[in-house]
């Protein structure tokens, strides 16, 4: 089924408190990214202040997670639960059309249920790329889609002032040959093939400096040809974790300081913080820490899983739970990252489409309530 992106956003959008924006004025704020207009005049002074500010209050953000697991619809980890050989794994790229990503549609259902953000796995721990890297030919401008999902995301976002978030798997690799060989959180930085897997390069030979060069040259590609990032959200934290001593090697904080270097007001995230010195924390689900620094929360629309899991079909959250979830989020100052996992051709779960519509109208709903009651106060 094939979705009008304009009657989606028709009842009501436009009207509201919620309603879509011009990404930027032109040639008043043209130096500032156009989901940093609310802090326009701060941020020539301190960009990265400026975007950190206007994190905080951003509330909600849509988290996207799709590849070529998404095809098998058995989740995002389904190579290394069920042990797909590398090659073997590879060859779902010859079935990846993604002809139903609708990056317009997307960031219009963002806007409709009051997200600020869209952040997108540009490439998850089965390293396939969303994007037209030169470093790997694994990668979506590659198959039958022949697209950068990637670069037609960030131009929507970029022109609806919608902030553009890029999740980047660090250190985690299920096909790099000189990825990290089964560290990590479970033993789970590589499968555990048997016999083992002669697409990894083993014993002396292996060079994590090589993997950590890859990691960086690929995401100066994200910060250098897909226009303003509001932030790299690095997952993967239980691999350099389990190296104890020798965390210094996957040189962490160097990547930190290169992506400031890049574009200075892209936030850095590591899960719940590796070194102590990202932008912003963003833990699962049930976290219960406290944070000095902004805090996202990520949860799925799914009952747990974050790629499309067919089994799931019919168990999706309710608006009421998701409206349930943002007031714990704000109970605890803290931004709620809802995802929703694409089917095989790349649209929106009907499930999820539906909750989401009701969640944006419950929204302005209580949104045109509150200020009625603060009118008939006054």
């Amino acid at each position: 089924m094939k979705f009008d992106r304009r009657s989606f956003i028709q009842a009501g959008v436009a009207t509201s408190g919620l309603a879509l924006s011009p990404a930027v004025n032109a040639g008043t704020v043209t130096d500032v990214p156009s989901y940093l207009t609310d802090v326009s005049e701060q941020y020539p002074q301190d960009p990265r202040k400026a975007a950190i500010d206007w994190f905080r209050q951003a509330e909600f953000g849509l988290f996207i997670h799709y590849g070529l697991y998404s095809l098998l619809g058995r989740g995002e980890w389904v190579q290394i639960k069920e042990k797909i050989r590398v090659k073997e794994y590879a060859k779902l790229a010859d079935r990846f059309t993604a002809e139903n990503f609708d990056a317009d549609f997307i960031t219009d259902m963002a806007l409709d249920c009051g997200m600020k953000y869209v952040n997108i796995t540009t490439r998850h721990h089965d390293s396939f790329c969303l994007f037209d890297t030169k470093y790997t030919d694994f990668k979506s401008t590659n198959t039958p889609a022949k697209r950068d999902l990637v670069g037609e995301l960030a131009e929507q976002c970029q022109s609806k002032g919608l902030g553009f978030y890029l999740y980047y798997s660090h250190g985690r690799d299920w096909r790099h040959p000189h990825a990290p060989n089964n560290w990590g959180w479970g033993g789970s930085a590589r499968p555990k093939y048997d016999p083992p897997e002669q697409f990894y390069v083993e014993g002396p030979k292996h060079d994590l400096q090589v993997y950590v060069d890859f990691m960086k040259n690929q995401v100066t590609e994200l910060l250098t040809n897909y226009g303003p990032i509001g932030g790299i959200w690095l997952d993967g934290i239980g691999v350099p974790l389990s190296r104890k001593g020798k965390m210094g090697q996957f040189k962490s904080q160097e990547l930190y300081d290169h992506i400031h270097s890049l574009q200075p007001q892209t936030l850095v995230s590591y899960k719940q913080g590796l070194l102590g010195t990202e932008d912003f924390k963003a833990p699962e689900r049930h976290w219960k820490g406290t944070s000095d620094v902004p805090l996202e929360l990520c949860d799925t629309l799914q009952p747990h899983g974050w790629g499309y899991t067919k089994s799931d079909d019919g168990k999706h959250k309710s608006a009421a739970k998701v409206i349930e979830m943002l007031g714990k989020a704000k109970q605890m100052n803290a931004n709620l990252l809802l995802n929703t996992g694409p089917m095989p051709d790349g649209s929106i779960h009907r499930e999820d489409i539906r909750t989401l519509k009701e969640v944006g109208q419950i929204r302005r709903s209580e949104s045109r309530l509150s200020i009625q009651a603060q009118n008939e106060f006054e």
